[in-house]
């Protein structure tokens, strides 16, 4: 990503969704789009997911309740239908919840290096851990989309920057910690489950990005792991 002041971005491109060709949009804005009457391939999931009764039949009111969450989310087209990509996220959300306290329970993350921030690509999951102590999280992150992803591996924050803007795209970067060629941890002003995900660096939400910046300091290492669904 090239010198210090060309590095990181907040990516805010979105995915397309795999739907049937009835559900095609043509070159209207995805918020003019209106609900759609199909019933998707993961409707029974979706439905139970959202708390709609589980009948497996799409129905005015689990459109409604499927455009909320694509709305919240940025999901697009955002037409109420329940396609792979909305229930991704929701597959994701699920899996994020079932780690409770315990995100390095399997031992992935070093507890031998003192103070560390931990993340887990496939989970989407950040953590502060100081040997085998959990200091904060795990929280919800919005890492590198396919072509752009965030590198795996040991490293440690370099370069500090709490009210950067990105020289790339233009866009703020607020509490930045570099920790590998230009990847940063950052507050974002979208959602965490936002696809297709980040250029690189690892999105957060500005109360998660204060909480690293005063957890964190030049040195502290930063390991990265596993691999983000769809890349």
């Amino acid at each position: 990503m090239g010198d210090v002041r060309r590095r990181g971005a907040v990516a805010l491109g979105i995915a397309g969704l795999v739907a049937p060709l009835t559900l095609a949009l043509g070159t209207a804005p995805a918020q003019a789009a209106s609900c759609t009457t199909q019933t998707g391939p993961y409707q029974k999931k979706v439905e139970k997911f959202l708390g709609r009764p589980v009948d497996g039949v799409q129905s005015p009111a689990d459109c409604k309740a499927i455009r909320a969450f694509q709305n919240k989310h940025g999901i697009t087209p955002n037409v109420g239908y329940a396609g792979p990509v909305t229930w991704g996220v929701m597959d994701l959300m699920l899996k994020q919840r079932a780690v409770g306290n315990k995100p390095n329970k399997a031992g992935k993350c070093p507890v031998n290096k003192g103070r560390i921030a931990c993340v887990d690509l496939t989970l989407q999951l950040s953590w502060v851990q100081d040997g085998s102590r959990l200091v904060y999280g795990p929280v919800p992150v919005r890492t590198g989309r396919n072509g752009y992803e965030t590198r795996t591996g040991l490293k440690s924050v370099y370069w500090r920057d709490i009210d950067h803007i990105s020289s790339i795209y233009d866009v703020p970067m607020p509490y930045s910690q570099f920790f590998d060629g230009g990847q940063a941890f950052h507050s974002v002003g979208v959602s965490m489950w936002n696809p297709p995900g980040s250029h690189g660096c690892v999105n957060m939400t500005t109360k998660d990005a204060k909480k690293y910046w005063s957890l964190l300091k030049k040195g502290d290492d930063v390991f990265v792991y596993g691999r983000k669904p769809g890349t």
